[in-house]
Parts: structure tokens; sequence; C-alpha cells
């Protein structure tokens, strides 16, 4: 897979986007529903995100694995777990959930989906990725996620932690800070499929 990774920059030690999620996307006509319809060009990897979250191609999980394990990790002192970062909309797999598992699987660790949790909302009625501001998501965040100490064993790791897309990075760094409160969690590393 080609990639132009980027650096991103938050509350984690080090971290990095494999590529932009789009590079275009031009108006085309409104559909017999009044839905607007687009031409949209994305990255490879771009492509790969969206033909995984939003049809389903399972097949895309194992190139983007490798993808972050080629051209990400190398960026990294050593890994000792991968932590996906919980979903926003409940599906009976998680792309983001299979990916962390592949690249813990080739890195041969474990990932961990039960170490944070998203508390479902009460009164949002604005999906999180249609709120304007960092401002906004950070308040729409606020005490939605929550930690579990799921590591049986003694000791301290660092941890990779994946998601799918980098945009304000609110959602990245609100994981990143509750993980901050585990003992048993050393350096925080961050990987994300794409930017916007």
């Amino acid at each position: 897979m080609k990639v132009d990774i980027k650096q991103i920059n938050g509350n984690w030690t080090n971290g990095y986007a494999l590529d932009k999620h789009t590079v275009s996307s031009t108006f085309l006509y409104n559909n017999e529903y009044g839905h607007p319809q687009f031409e949209t060009i994305r990255t490879e990897a771009g492509e790969a995100v969206h033909l995984l979250k939003y049809k389903h191609d399972w097949t895309k999980v194992d190139p983007l694995a490798a993808a972050v394990v080629k051209h990400i990790i190398p960026s990294f002192e050593q890994i000792g777990l991968v932590v996906p970062v919980p979903a926003s909309k409940q599906r009976e797999r998680q792309p983001v959930y299979e990916v962390a598992k592949a690249v813990a699987k080739e890195l041969k660790i474990c990932s961990f989906e039960n170490i944070v949790d998203k508390l479902p909302t009460e009164n949002q009625t604005v999906p999180l990725k249609d709120l304007k501001t960092k401002e906004e998501k950070i308040a729409a965040l606020k005490g939605r996620f929550v930690l579990k100490d799921s590591i049986a064993s003694e000791g301290r790791w660092n941890v990779l932690v994946i998601d799918d897309l980098y945009d304000s990075g609110a959602s990245l760094e609100a994981v990143c800070e509750i993980l901050q409160t585990y003992p048993k969690i050393d350096k925080l590393f961050v990987a994300t499929l794409t930017w916007k």
C-alpha cells in the first residue's frame, strides 16, 4: 500500500497517520431523494478505510495493518500491547478492532478491546463527526470513556492506540488521557489509518 505518513501531535508520546483520507470530493447532483451525490477521490489508504467501514470489505484489514506495521511502527519504541479507540457506532464487527487485532498479531502481542469502553450518549443528538469545533467534541466526550483493569499480569507496557481517522484529535486525546491514569501503561503511541 502506497502511503504518505504524517506526524500527529497530542497528549501521547508520538503518533502518525498513514495518509490523507480524501484527495477531492466534487458535487455531481442531488439524487431522487434529494441527497447530494459526489465524485470522491481517496488515497489508497482512504479508499481501504472507506471500503472497510462502509462496505464491510474485510479484505482491507490485513493491508491496512501491514501498512501500519511497515510505515509507522519503526518510529516507535517497543510496543507491549495494542488498544483500539472504542467505536462510536455499534456494529457486529468493528473495523478498528479488526485492524488492531491484525497489527497485534503481526507484532506478536495482545490487542485489548476492553481496557477503554465508551459509554452511550444520553442527550447528544448530533453525531460527534458532525460537531464543528474541537471544543464541542471535547465537551461531548466528557465522561464518556471508562477504564477497565483488563491486564491480569503485573508490569508496565508501551501502548499502541489505533484509530481509523484523525481529525481534531478529541477522541484520541480523551482515550489517551484515561489510559495515562492506568498504572500498567507506560508510553502511549498513536497510529491512525488516515487523517482528514
